[in-house]
């Protein structure tokens, strides 16, 4: 399942597959807001910052706002 709230002309991406959830947005206090308003319909643990899924690693840059996802470990796998 894929969410995207729109806003003030930004979007906050919120994935789930089963009962993981990423969510992604360059800006930390509204992923926070939005932990916290799910975490009050919805029992919920916070892993903290995903560092890898399955297939992928991510890395976050805060300061400048990206995201970058890889499968550097796939590749190297495949070749």
């Amino acid at each position: 399942m894929y969410y995207n709230k729109l806003s003030s002309r930004e979007h906050i991406y919120l994935l789930l597959y089963v009962n993981d959830m990423l969510i992604a947005f360059k800006n930390r206090s509204a992923i926070d807001k939005l932990k916290k308003d799910i975490s009050s319909e919805f029992d919920m643990k916070d892993l903290d910052e995903a560092k890898k899924v399955p297939g992928k690693e991510i890395e976050q840059d805060w300061k400048d706002g990206k995201i970058n996802v890889t499968q550097k470990g796939y590749l190297m796998k495949v070749l």
